[in-house]
């Protein structure tokens, strides 16, 4: 018997969590899919353990991706994050640091729904030894 995954999905963009949490749930009715369109609400969700992975923008207004990213590595090392950062943005100064802390995912919007479908299904697998 699976467990099912809870996938976190952090955007100030409501519209986007919104579909993408009804797309996904459609697709993978095994996953948990739950949305917040800020980086705060979203880090009391993981801090209490109910995340299995988080799916955040970049650019948001309160907490932007970065940050939550880090917090999130200080809260739970292994935790899986994939940033996702709309086309014409420039992160790579902060990217280049990001990945040097563990970042390993970054997709640019607009992205197809089955590239992140197979992003999650890869980073939700139980890791196999070295």
């Amino acid at each position: 018997m699976q467990t099912m995954k809870s996938i976190c999905i952090v955007d100030d963009e409501e519209d986007l969590v919104e579909n993408l949490k009804l797309q996904l749930e459609q697709i993978k009715p095994e996953w948990k899919i739950i949305g917040f369109s800020n980086g705060m609400d979203a880090l009391k969700e993981i801090i209490a353990g109910n995340v299995d992975l988080v799916i955040t923008d970049i650019a948001m207004p309160d907490m932007d991706g970065y940050e939550l990213f880090w917090r999130i590595k200080d809260h739970n090392p292994q935790m899986p994050v994939i940033m996702m950062t709309g086309f014409g943005y420039d992160p790579n100064h902060v990217l280049v640091r990001a990945k040097s802390d563990g970042l390993q995912e970054i997709l640019y919007k607009p992205f197809e729904l089955d590239k992140l479908i197979e992003l999650i299904d890869k980073h939700l697998k139980p890791n196999k030894k070295n």
